[in-house]
Parts: structure tokens; sequence; C-alpha cells
């Protein structure tokens, strides 16, 4: 399984991209999620299991999907000239 980055973008497998903003544990499981901003549209808030952002592609379901887990840490350069 693959290490969550905190203030980092990922990739969902269908195609868009959200900035990690943090984790919270549930007051009564604590089961662990991860709080994601949707980078398109309104910006909103979201809200999932770490268990689950973090997993691999059901491949069953999505046999053509390329990407190898539901989110994938995206590597973005600076295009600023240092």
């Amino acid at each position: 399984m693959q290490e969550l980055k905190i203030g980092r973008v990922y990739r969902h497998f269908k195609g868009d991209y959200y900035l990690v903003e943090g984790v919270a544990d549930h007051s009564e499981t604590g089961e662990t999620y991860v709080i994601y901003r949707k980078l398109y549209g309104d910006g909103g808030l979201w809200l999932r299991p770490m268990e689950m952002f973090l997993s691999p592609v059901d491949r069953e379901k999505y046999p053509d999907v390329q990407q190898e887990y539901r989110f994938q840490l995206q590597e973005i350069e600076s295009r600023a000239e240092h």
C-alpha cells in the first residue's frame, strides 16, 4: 500500500485531481479518514476512509484503468525559472 502525503496532489483513477488536506480519526470507531479538496468545480472538501483512499483500483470492476491506485500521488514540477 502506498504512503499518504499531506499537502500533495493526488489523481483519482477516473481523472480528477485532489489536494490532501489532512487526516482525522472517527470518534466512535477510531477509523482514520483522509480529508481532501476537489481541485475543480466548487473546491469542496471530501472525506474517505484512508484504507479506501490508498487502495488499488478494483481490476475486476475497472479492467481498462491504467492507474494502479484509486488515488495516486502526482509529481508536479515547478515551471518557475530559477
